[in-house]
């Protein structure tokens, strides 16, 4: 067509024939031409109502427009079409212009299109498309399990790397004769647990602990205050559960701390970040052990506190006292972690400390969605992995869908908007849902965010969770494995001292761990069996 420009939102046809459909023009609807002549009308001469048979009445600026006698209609559209409502999302209509030419126009704005009922996507469609999103092959996890044995060297060469290979200053294994009896205080994701651990020897042990739950305010209150409540605590545990007092003999104390810390001696260690949604002020950058000393003294607790270390070394170390072929320890929990014993001649930023470079310490890193956490940017990882983060990525793909208009249409969905509101136990509720209609997953959705859903939407959830499980656990294995090619351990065999609330409690997470192993070595993954020294280390869903 000649002398057309565009225009924003109409086209418009000289008219020589009756009128075609506004369907016939769907495509070229976003292309918009008009006369060189100004438009003859004005936003007031819109139409602002729809005939019966749906088509648009016009004011006419003549008679015979389409070679009638009357005014003018638009043909009806084609079934399956937009059409113009009130305020509507699309129109058509014709107007005379000044030199007598009759033009068609159709309007059409993109806000709060309603499609077709036949052309939204079902359920499956969804699963499908996040099928191929969540989904690890075995290629793919050896891709990451090579990536991640590089990270892991140039986090040995030096600090400030994207996994920080933190050395603990825990020289060698024990040997399986260490006797005595030892507090140890485990600062958590959930809880802070006190125990009372008897060393047997020959690779036995008993333990008494006493559990504390940590409130979501004291996670982010002021850290001294923090290490008072921790005080607080192991002073009632010693008088009540051991019935110990002052006059007694100090009692050597672990402090389990289980977030990176930077370490020179095992009694010292400054904490580099928070995680698990730890955000107390005054403490990052700090020397935890010292901050936890002062609050000792504060309420004259009589314990001697001889060593901080992560959750991940200690069950390294406990673990390997029960079964001295462990050589790996992962904590899949609130957080993730992993621990292994690395000879100091591999480690060159410790080059400076003049260690034999024969000598064994155990390391620890820190695997590490992501601009709306606590810590943006940090162990993304991680946020793929753990307990914290597993129920968030779940009501992610919910919001998504929701905003799509794809599910829960007509119900008020505020209580999904909020960050976390989904908890990662919900997930493991779903996947071991064993009624036909899912009743539990009704529950989940009813009681706690006043939804109603179908029996279709119900199977989507549950698959749905099931795939952010398996993703979690296969990434999982591409931690272990990336130790297991680093270390060499294949050939022989190793163990692995595996624990955490996903490892223990989540439905299926460590038969998806021994699979993905297999899917990554072949046969020989057999050789890498992980289990948990069941008391020792607990952790719970966040």
């Amino acid at each position: 067509m000649s002398g057309v420009s565009p225009s924003p939102r109409s086209s418009f046809h000289h008219v020589k024939s009756p009128l075609v459909s506004s369907a016939t023009k769907d495509a070229a609807s976003n292309k918009v031409a008009s006369s060189n002549t100004p438009s003859p009308f004005s936003p007031t001469d819109q139409p602002s109502s729809l005939d019966k048979d749906g088509s648009s009445s016009f004011p006419m600026q003549g008679a015979h427009a389409f070679g009638g006698d009357g005014p003018s209609k638009v043909p009806e559209p084609r079934r399956g079409s937009l059409i113009a409502t009130q305020g509507g999302r699309r129109g058509s209509g014709a107007v005379m212009t000044p030199s007598g030419q009759t033009i068609a126009y159709h309007t059409r704005t993109q806000d709060d299109i309603t499609f077709p009922a036949a052309e939204k996507k079902t359920m499956a469609d969804h699963l499908r498309k996040y099928e191929a999103l969540f989904t690890l092959t075995p290629q793919r996890m050896r891709m990451i399990v090579n990536a991640f044995e590089e990270t892991l060297d140039r986090g040995l060469q030096k600090d400030g790397e994207i996994v920080p290979m933190i050395p603990t200053f825990v020289f060698g294994y024990p040997d399986g004769t260490e006797t005595g009896e030892y507090l140890a205080l485990d600062l958590g994701g959930t809880n802070l647990r006190v125990c009372l651990v008897t060393l047997r020897g020959q690779g036995k042990f008993e333990i008494t602990q006493t559990k504390y739950k940590l409130t979501d305010e004291q996670k982010q209150d002021d850290g001294q205050k923090l290490f008072d409540f921790c005080a607080e605590c192991l002073a009632s545990f010693i008088t009540d559960n051991l019935g110990r007092t002052s006059e007694d003999p100090e009692l050597p104390l672990s402090f389990t701390f289980s977030y990176p810390c930077a370490q020179t001696r095992i009694d010292h260690g400054e904490l580099i970040r928070w995680t698990k949604g730890f955000g107390a002020p005054n403490v990052e950058g700090h020397d935890v052990a010292a901050m936890f000393a002062e609050s000792l003294a504060k309420f004259n607790v009589p314990i001697k506190l001889t060593s901080l270390i992560n959750d991940t070394t200690g069950t390294l170390i406990a673990s390997n006292y029960v079964d001295p072929n462990t050589k790996i320890a992962v904590i899949f929990g609130t957080g993730c972690n992993a621990a292994y014993m690395e000879t100091v001649g591999n480690i060159p930023k410790m080059k400076h400390l003049g260690l034999p470079d024969d000598q064994e310490m155990a390391i620890n890193y820190d695997i590490i969605i992501d601009e709306s956490s606590n810590k943006p940017g940090e162990q993304s990882f991680e946020k793929m992995i753990a307990g914290l983060y597993l129920g968030e990525v779940f009501r992610l793909v919910l919001t998504e869908m929701i905003d799509a208009g794809d599910l829960f249409l007509g119900q008020n969905t505020y209580k999904l908007e909020k960050e976390y509101a989904m908890d990662t136990a919900f997930l493991s509720l779903m996947e071991s849902d064993p009624t036909d209609e899912l009743l539990t997953v009704v529950g989940v959705f009813t009681y706690f965010f006043g939804i109603e859903t179908t029996l279709e939407e119900r199977q989507f959830f549950r698959s749905l969770a099931k795939l952010i499980g398996t993703r979690a656990a296969r990434l999982s294995a591409c931690g272990i494995a990336a130790i297991v090619s680093k270390k060499g351990y294949l050939e022989k065999g190793c163990s692995v001292g595996a624990d955490g609330s996903l490892y223990n409690k989540y439905p299926g997470f460590a038969d998806r761990i021994h699979q993905a192993l297999v899917d990554i070595f072949g046969e020989a993954g057999r050789q890498v069996p992980a289990g948990c020294i069941t008391g020792l280390i607990e952790t719970d869903f966040a």
